[in-house]
């Protein structure tokens, strides 16, 4: 029994456990006083930015510390999530962070873009921008006009384009023919290109001025839209309906045509190959066969001989640890990662898997449903002069 006016035992251990954690927060308040600003400064700015995030957690200090604008801007970006498609009815876009568990890292329905604009329709992402198509205010009595508007989610800027030159193109262009190129080493620089029946208009926020010129594209395969594109060493790569990939220009330019491996164009047929890039080398990919779902992952690393090489060959199946494919399910890989030999798959119902090629570990992502539409987003922190420049 205890004694009269001992405390109680519960006590003591809330106490016990107060004092720990205000012990250890001085502790981490000590260590971080104890390094030099400029060194703390060039060490966070050399951490991830989801490990950064992490800190902010940490104590008051590191919360301000970690939030400090220069820091973030000059902290590595990588693959944070997906944006991605409704289908069946559903409107919209959704956004899943890679992990599938956290709540989502931007707000895919861009609210800072709702203030302006009652309808925000998503386009093409790229290097961390996206390009929307917005309608008029009241898009029932306006429907052939819209504003074209490059935005950043993850700091909430945005531009209004000038008038696109060419009359009624909202009209005349479906939305899978407006491609973003966005390199986020140059963050005060974007094009975009509108490819509307045998012309191109090309905005460059270089001249703040949009140009039109012939297109050779339409002398080209069919394209497929921005969905199968990359911007890469300043140039735009275009998947097309005959299994290669349409090089073009910031002028408009057609460059070349790149042969996507023999082994592609000989064996697949339905679904037809991706691209993508990884690692500062385009990327193709394709599912020969789909009920054995046999998967061949490729890089273009020569990029000047247009030589391929082979990085990956296995069984969709067996990294889902399933013996034979349903009538429902639709295995294929949907993205590639930018920083890593790791790719991204789904069954086509509601699974989704994240694969590393070098150690062949298989990890189950909740990031969505049925996939369809999907873009991978990397989030760019650095200054875009051009908001400064063009009207908003």
């Amino acid at each position: 029994m205890a004694q009269s006016g001992s405390p109680p035992p519960f006590l003591t251990t809330e106490i016990s456990s107060e004092m720990k954690k205000k012990h250890e927060e001085e502790e981490e308040e000590q260590a971080a006083a104890s390094i030099p600003e400029g060194p703390l400064v060039e060490i966070l700015s050399r951490v991830p930015y989801r490990s950064l995030c992490r800190f902010k957690c940490v104590s008051k200090p590191w919360l301000a510390l970690c939030s400090d604008p220069d820091i973030r801007k000059r902290c590595p970006q990588t693959l944070s999530g997906f944006f991605q498609l409704r289908t069946h009815g559903m409107d919209g876009v959704r956004f899943s962070n890679l992990s599938g568990r956290d709540p989502p890292m931007v707000d895919a329905s861009l609210p800072f873009l709702r203030k302006s604009y009652e309808v925000v329709n998503l386009g093409h992402c790229c290097g961390g921008l996206v390009l929307c198509t917005c309608p008029k205010a009241d898009p029932r009595e306006f429907e052939d006009e819209a504003d074209l508007v490059v935005c950043n989610p993850a700091t909430e800027k945005w531009t209004k384009l000038p008038p696109c030159p060419i009359e009624e193109w909202f009209r005349l262009l479906s939305e899978s023919e407006q491609y973003l190129g966005f390199d986020p080493a140059v963050p005060s620089r974007f094009v975009v290109f509108l490819n509307i029946f045998d012309e191109v208009a090309i905005y460059s926020s270089d001249t703040g001025r949009w140009t039109v010129v012939r297109s050779g594209w339409m002398f080209e395969p069919h394209t497929m839209g921005y969905l199968e594109s990359v911007f890469l060493n300043g140039t735009m790569h275009l998947l097309t309906s005959e299994s290669s990939i349409l090089r073009v220009d910031t002028e408009g330019k057609v460059c070349r045509n790149i042969d996507i491996p023999v082994n592609v164009r000989q064996s697949c047929a339905d679904p037809s190959p991706s691209i993508g890039q990884s690692q500062g080398c385009l990327y193709a990919w394709y599912v020969d066969n789909p009920k054995t779902c046999q998967l061949s992952v490729w890089a273009l690393e020569d990029y000047g001989s247009a030589n391929w090489t082979l990085k990956h060959t296995g069984n969709i199946l067996e990294l889902f640890g399933r013996q034979r494919r349903k009538d429902d399910e639709s295995y294929k890989m949907f993205a590639v990662h930018p920083d890593r030999n790791l790719i991204f798959l789904t069954d086509g119902k509601k699974n989704a898997i994240s694969y590393d090629m070098d150690n062949r570990e298989v990890h189950a992502i909740g990031i969505c449903r049925k996939l369809w539409g999907v873009q991978p987003y990397i989030p760019c922190f650095a200054d875009w002069p051009v908001m400064e420049l063009l009207p908003s």
